[in-house]
């Protein structure tokens, strides 16, 4: 049962990525028979992932990956740190100055020194 996927560009790029699983598998020289039991699916599955069928799920994509030898793409697929309209996002939410005037109450039982001023060093000497 193939499932409408709405968008128009995610359509393209759904039908883009199975084109590209398939010449992945062609250029391999692997037969659809031997992909699809290698991934423990059915030719009919594998067909409709190559198609770009949005019903496919996710973890017949990570076997289709890791069959091929791709598995570390979806593993590094939408990474944090390489995430950079997440991070653009994050960098505006930064405060635009520090007021060092207000500072927190220090928790009862605690004594009013900063870790920096409790003689604390890392080994080049840096208070921390």
């Amino acid at each position: 049962m193939a499932v409408r996927v709405l968008s128009p560009s995610a359509h393209h790029a759904l039908r883009s990525l199975g084109a590209d699983l398939r010449v992945a598998r062609l250029k391999r020289r692997i037969p659809m028979k031997e992909f699809a039991e290698r991934m423990g699916v059915s030719e009919r599955t594998v067909a409709r992932l190559e198609k770009g069928d949005g019903g496919v799920g996710i973890g017949t994509l990570a076997m289709a990956c890791m069959v091929l030898g791709e598995l570390d793409r979806i593993s590094g697929f939408l990474d944090a740190g390489s995430d950079v309209t997440g991070l653009l996002m994050e960098r505006e939410r930064l405060p635009r100055r520090i007021d060092t005037r207000r500072r927190p109450e220090a928790p009862s039982g605690s004594t009013n020194r900063t870790p920096a001023h409790s003689g604390n060093n890392d080994e080049e000497g840096v208070g921390f």
